[in-house]
């Protein structure tokens, strides 16, 4: 289990370096996610070990929103002041993903009714 611990962690380590080194505007922890997808790719399945470390570490993912949420009871004021712009973005980004999500159920029904 340590051991496919550390292979999660080195490749969040390894995207961290990438996207820090090549100054990416992409998350070093995306870059790391991809890192370790080519990996198990490349190895054409997924360990054992590995499932149960993911699903160990997924468990307790509830335990990480805790300082997130402090972060937003702190700032409660700011939040207050940004009502509006924030209220927008959200549902505007919820409609966007809900339409794009239809379109590509639309679009993978009918190819897979084609062929």
């Amino acid at each position: 289990m340590l051991g496919f611990l550390t292979l999660i962690l080195v490749c969040q380590l390894s995207g961290e370096l990438i996207a820090g080194v090549l100054a990416l505007p992409v998350p070093g922890p995306v870059l790391g996610m991809v890192l370790l997808f080519v990996v198990l790719v490349l190895l054409g399945d997924v360990p054992e070990r590995l499932d149960q470390t993911a699903t160990g570490l997924l468990q307790s993912m509830s335990l990480l929103f805790v300082p997130a949420g402090t972060g937003v009871i702190v700032h409660f004021d700011l939040l207050g002041e940004a009502l509006l712009p924030l209220g927008a973005a959200v549902i505007v980004s919820t409609l966007a993903t809900i339409i794009v999500t239809a379109r590509l159920m639309q679009w993978l029904g009918k190819a897979r009714a084609d062929g």
